[in-house]
C-alpha cells in the first residue's frame, strides 16, 4: 500500500482558528458566505481558502481590454 499524501495527512483534523478567521473574512469579500462551514477540516478549509484568493485576485485585476 502507497504511503498517505501529505496533504492526505490532515485530511481528518478540524480546520483550525486561523483558518477559520481568513476563510469567514475571504467568505465576507468574495460575498460567497455559503463558502464558510465550521464543521470543515483543515484540508477542505485551505481548498476554499486558496480558491476565494484566486476568485480575489482574478476580481482585482484589471478589466480585459478587447
Amino acid at each position: 500500500m502507497p504511503p498517505p499524501k501529505v496533504e492526505d495527512a490532515g485530511a481528518q483534523e478540524r480546520m483550525t482558528a486561523e483558518q477559520a478567521e481568513r476563510l469567514k473574512a475571504l467568505a465576507y469579500e468574495a460575498y460567497e458566505p455559503e463558502a464558510f462551514s465550521p464543521s470543515l477540516t483543515a484540508a477542505e478549509a485551505e481548498r476554499r481558502i486558496a480558491t476565494l484568493n484566486a476568485k480575489l485576485k482574478l476580481l482585482d485585476g484589471p478589466p480585459h481590454v478587447t
